[in-house]
């Protein structure tokens, strides 16, 4: 997908209604109050050495940077929202609404906006469950504040 794409993708989100219960759609995953949009998705890292799994990470950070200045045009600078507090809040059994939950178990920090007007967050991140699965461009669309 091209920037062009991820914005059209991500408008259309910004602009549909959230899904009842959890499901996949034809961009990702959404459920009550949020919906998860797959921008990009990688290639794993099973049998990759460690310069194409950086790489691959760098490419992914400067794909993230490029769609975030196209956004921060739009509506102002984001916010940068460190989500390793969540994730220790969530292992020490805390119940944190979604997406934010999840989220945090993959997603090490997120750009966010909540543009004026507007009661739906857009938050921006990069995703990787683990050092041989793949990166992932993440784009969701929530209006559950942020813990």
């Amino acid at each position: 997908m091209t920037i062009a794409q991820h914005l059209a993708v991500i408008d259309r989100l910004c602009s549909e209604d959230f899904p009842s219960e959890h499901s996949r759609s034809d961009v990702g995953s959404g459920g009550p109050g949020y919906r998860m949009a797959e921008l990009a998705t990688s290639e794993d890292f099973w049998e990759a050495d460690g310069a194409a799994r950086e790489e691959t990470e760098e490419q992914y950070e400067a794909d993230r940077d490029g769609l975030s200045g196209l956004l921060t045009r739009r509506w102002g600078h984001p916010d940068v929202l460190s989500l390793s507090s969540v994730l220790d809040r969530v292992t020490d059994g805390e119940d944190i609404p979604e997406p934010w939950g999840v989220l945090s178990s993959h997603v090490p920090d997120v750009y966010l906006w909540k543009p004026a007007g507007h009661d739906r967050w857009l938050a921006l991140g990069i995703s990787q469950w683990d050092r041989e699965l793949p990166f992932q461009l993440l784009a969701v669309i929530t209006e559950t504040d942020p813990p």
